[in-house]
């Protein structure tokens, strides 16, 4: 069982917008020049890296995302901070 998850994210207003960088970056742009250019969450400093995480820590439902999926893979989810595309970059 996956204990910890670290992930980067770009956080954005609108699926739209979400939906357009999430096709820019299966297109080969890079993950974390977009997150500096476009992320309304501080974390865009770091590219988006929110370090490593433990269950409890985050919104449900961005939790259960990065929980759930493969390492490396893209996922689009709604909060309640906006749409964020998040990255698994590897698990425990």
């Amino acid at each position: 069982m996956v204990k910890e998850v670290k992930v980067s994210h770009i956080l954005v207003g609108s699926q739209e917008k979400a939906n357009e960088l999430l096709n820019k970056i299966k297109a080969g742009y890079n993950f974390e020049k977009i997150a500096m250019e476009e992320s309304k969450c501080p974390s865009k400093k770091k590219g988006g890296d929110l370090g490593w995480f433990t269950r409890g820590k985050m919104v449900r439902e961005f939790e259960n995302a990065a929980f759930s999926s493969k390492k490396g893979e893209l996922v689009l989810v709604k909060t309640e901070f906006g749409w964020h595309i998040i990255k698994k970059v590897d698990e425990n």
